[in-house]
């Protein structure tokens, strides 16, 4: 089931429903009035600044609007990314206990959503179905993971990015160490009434592990004993959906050099799946490109790359799949190439020019390790 259609139109649709005060009052709720903007921030039909002036339009916003705070996160964790690179993939500083106390693989029974716990088996769930969980139960599953199971934070991160539509490298990763406590002051900590609290009846987990006191939860953290399961559910498990590494569509072809020949390429790819420039319509030609080495190590699911597929062949018939330099020798008979580059890419094209997006947040140049830090530095840009 897939509730995201990778279009502009949806995108806008998505849009137009958003409720900034609505939001600010029910978005811990797992039934409350959270946007589903993400995978459309994620993949480039929407950027930071369309979301902030469109809802702006509707539902003036003050620079301490929750809601604006939110789209801040998702800026911020793009300024520790462009300053620590691939540092984010390391812990920024030590947990609750050192990195080698914790396994750097995922447990069998959480990949196969049959833990017994219906919080996480219901988040595991939906994850493979629909590519999507609220923020509030993802951080059920990272706590759940790090601190009771001792799962290394970024091996859930890993497994988490590869299914999720809004995968966003910077956004997941940071979001776990701070569920860790490996970028924060404290680790994040749930249980079973927090559950309740926030989450309608089939995720409620009475009698299970986490049906039990803060207190207990932080002594377990603590611990470096991962905890004993109670019970493992005695439905049957499903299998986590394969991931791949290429996209698995037959829409994807060899990089032809002859359609780029003489003329103005714009470049889309899947973390820029918006509307090319209008010249570029007018007198170009639009192509879309997967290039190998930035998919090596970011395998996703087939839910995930249709998403990306889809949403590119919303914007040309044109879609090579191929390496960085097979790319490139494809388009050096081209008059130009453009394209809103991204870091995801990891690698940049020889000769592409890179057209910038207008951004939300004023630049900050230098680090700053809270997001507090960061924000009082930081403001809208004009």
């Amino acid at each position: 089931m897939n509730t995201f259609e990778p279009t502009l139109q949806a995108a806008n649709a998505r849009l137009a429903a958003v409720q900034p005060a609505a939001y600010a009052r029910t978005r811990n709720a797992l039934d409350g009035a959270v946007t589903r903007l993400s995978p459309y921030l994620t993949h480039g039909l929407l950027s930071l600044r369309e979301v902030f002036d469109a809802v702006n339009a509707r539902h003036p916003l003050d620079a301490q609007h929750k809601f604006v705070f939110e789209l801040g996160w998702r800026a911020y964790y793009r300024h520790v990314w462009a300053h620590l690179g691939d540092g984010i993939h390391q812990s920024i500083h030590t947990g609750l206990l050192p990195d080698d106390a914790y396994q750097p693989h995922m447990p069998a029974d959480v990949l196969e959503a049959r833990t017994g716990i219906p919080a996480i088996d219901t988040a595991v769930r939906e994850l493979y179905e629909t590519g999507y969980v609220h923020n509030h139960a993802r951080m059920w599953l990272a706590s759940y993971l790090v601190h009771l199971r001792k799962v290394h934070w970024h091996a859930g991160a890993q497994w988490m990015l590869g299914h999720l539509l809004d995968g966003d490298v910077a956004s997941n990763n940071l979001s776990w160490q701070w569920v860790a406590g490996t970028s924060s002051t404290k680790p994040y900590l749930f249980n079973a009434d927090n559950v309740a609290k926030y989450a309608p009846v089939p995720w409620h987990s009475p009698g299970t592990l986490i049906d039990t006191s803060y207190e207990e939860m932080d002594r377990i953290a603590r611990s470096a004993a991962p905890i004993q399961q109670r019970k493992v559910s005695a439905l049957e498990g499903i299998q986590q959906p394969a991931l791949h590494a290429s996209p698995p569509d037959t829409a994807w072809s060899v990089p032809d050099g002859s359609l780029a020949l003489g003329r103005d390429v714009w470049l889309v790819h899947p973390w820029s799946l918006g509307s090319a420039p209008q010249a570029f319509a007018e007198r170009g030609v639009v192509i879309g490109v997967c290039i190998a080495e930035s998919h090596a190590q970011m395998p996703w699911s087939v839910q995930r790359w249709h998403f990306v597929t889809q949403g590119m062949q919303q914007r040309t018939p044109h879609l090579w799949r191929g390496s960085a330099l097979q790319i490139t020798e494809s388009l050096a008979t081209a008059r130009s190439v453009s394209w809103r580059s991204d870091p995801h890419l990891a690698i940049t094209l020889q000769g592409a020019q890179v057209q910038l997006e207008t951004p939300l947040f004023k630049a900050v140049e230098t680090y700053c390790p809270s997001f507090a830090q960061w924000w009082r530095r930081t403001q809208i840009s004009g």
